[in-house]
């Protein structure tokens, strides 16, 4: 089985280069591939009822997939937390847990947002469990369109504030966090996206060498994972205009 792992592509109206390339790569996959989307496939999501012209050119793209059997799955981001079953059954992709692991024939891959990993940044850890209340997500999700987009306008121009006055290391991943969720799922492997710095990090848990595999954002091009039949891990970085290798 084929894979690719792609993650923070933030499509939205107003870089439609981003969409271009992201339509590029998906029309590119392989057949009887898969595609894992760890999160924040779009720059922000308040709702499944919002179906804009550029949802609906996304859905359908995705839903096309099918037609040359590659599954398509979903992990939520800090971006589009609230994409729901609706949209993902336009889309015919399927949505996973925010924590999933992949058992190959010879190792373990753990694969995540990468948000939760974060935890030197409280006052997002915080944030995050707030906006992740059923009770708040059904009260937000309960209000007019005009004043979700109003409400995420001003959460995402407070999130740029607070970001700019953050230290760099306070955004990224603590170190300990990823070994103690490596060691939880006994993974060999690790991808995920969230903190835009594409590395490749290679370190040992418990004398064994461990991989983590971080993603970047699409801002600058086409930013993916693949895994061969053969579980090999490849880090690829192209420009908008490149088709990706099949």
């Amino acid at each position: 089985m084929q894979r690719f792992f792609i993650a923070d592509i933030h499509l939205n109206d107003h870089e439609p280069v981003i969409t271009t390339g992201f339509l590029q790569f998906i029309d590119s996959l392989p057949a009887y591939s898969e595609l894992y989307i760890l999160g924040d496939l779009f720059d922000y999501w308040i709702g499944d009822d919002e179906l804009t012209p550029l949802h609906q050119q996304i859905a359908s793209a995705l839903c096309h997939l099918r037609q040359r059997n590659v599954t398509v799955y979903f992990v939520h981001g800090n971006r589009d937390f609230l994409l729901a079953q609706r949209f993902a059954q336009a889309c015919q992709m399927q949505l996973l847990p925010d924590i999933n692991l992949i058992n190959n024939q010879h190792s373990k891959l753990l694969i995540l947002h990468g948000d939760l990993l974060c935890t030197d940044d409280q006052d997002y850890q915080k944030f995050r469990k707030k906006m992740h209340n059923r009770w708040l997500q059904k009260l937000f999700l309960s209000l007019p369109l005009f004043l979700r987009r109003k409400i995420a306008t001003k959460l995402r121009g407070e999130s740029q504030q607070h970001n700019n006055r953050k230290s760099e290391r306070i955004m990224d991943v603590n170190q300990q966090a990823v070994v103690e969720m490596i060691q939880q799922y006994q993974a060999d492997m690790m991808i995920h996206g969230h903190t835009h710095k594409p590395a490749i990090h290679i370190f040992n848990v418990n004398a064994k060498e461990v991989k983590r595999m971080v993603l970047g954002a699409w801002h600058d091009g086409i930013n993916y994972i693949y895994q061969s039949a053969e579980e090999t891990l490849e880090f690829y970085q192209l420009p908008i205009d490149i088709d990706p290798p099949a």
